[in-house]
């Protein structure tokens, strides 16, 4: 399918996008293909699937913390693509993988694209891959496998560069809310709006998504008012936390939306 299903989405559905990601693993090893059964019947649009990792620079503590565990529950790759491969069967939105480049060059590019491939991954975000290593090194090989790849802009991000991660993206661009890691409470301050409309004067080609810090149902109101929609991870990973932890996720999106 490649980005097949990811565009389709996006050209379907403009507006009010919930997407919400995991890490794989976590709370308990085989927790994966439940949770993304759960969040698919509960109406979220896609899947960031996070495969931990033992440095994670763009994390905060909530999903620093839920990689420390699966690590510990024993998730590795093998196992990350044989859940995803199992809630293929069930399953039909679209599934991104999030992880960092260290994770794929070990594996062997081509083997790992071919895995996702085969797995049934429809897009990559690798917070650690910049635009212009992928566009000078890696772009022919990832287009050989239709996966869509996923840039990372924040305030900080310079308009040339957006334009740049614009041109090179294939399915949508990840508007961090802040210069923060994951996980940052409150509400948007003015400067966050401020750079939220910014973004969508741009009239960028790619649908754009808000993440970092949406933690409740007006806060996602709010992305969705500035882009197609908005993106749910240490929240999420939180409530996880609770022994009917299906249960309670259920519960948290009733919250959202």
């Amino acid at each position: 399918m490649g980005t097949q299903r990811l565009q389709q989405l996006f050209q379907d559905k403009k507006s009010d996008l919930l997407s919400i990601y995991i890490t794989a693993g976590y709370p308990e090893k085989d927790a994966m293909p439940k949770l993304i059964k759960v969040l698919s019947d509960k109406g979220v649009d896609f899947i960031e699937a996070g495969m931990p990792y033992s440095d994670p620079l763009a994390d905060g503590p909530t999903i620093q913390h839920s990689s420390s565990v699966a690590l510990k529950n024993g998730m590795n790759l093998s196992l990350y693509f044989k859940q995803i491969a199992q809630v293929r069967q069930e399953v039909d939105l679209p599934i991104l993988f999030m992880g960092y480049f260290n994770q794929i060059l070990k594996t062997g590019i081509e083997k790992f694209l071919q895995q996702c491939e085969t797995a049934g991954i429809d897009g990559l975000i690798i917070p650690d891959l910049s635009p212009e290593i992928y566009q000078n090194r890696y772009q022919d090989i990832f287009k050989k496998y239709d996966l869509g790849l996923v840039f990372l802009i924040s305030p900080t991000t310079s308009d040339e560069r957006i334009q740049l991660i614009d041109e090179l993206s294939s399915a949508f661009i990840y508007v961090v809310s802040s210069s923060a890691t994951t996980g940052k409470t409150g509400n948007f301050g003015k400067e966050h709006l401020q750079y939220f409309e910014k973004i969508k004067q741009m009239s960028l080609q790619n649908p754009t998504m808000i993440g970092f810090g949406i933690d409740s149902a007006n806060k996602f109101q709010t992305a969705c008012r500035y882009a197609n929609g908005a993106i749910i991870g240490s929240a999420l990973i939180k409530a996880l936390s609770h022994e009917n932890y299906l249960i309670s996720v259920e519960r948290f999106l009733e919250n959202i939306r």
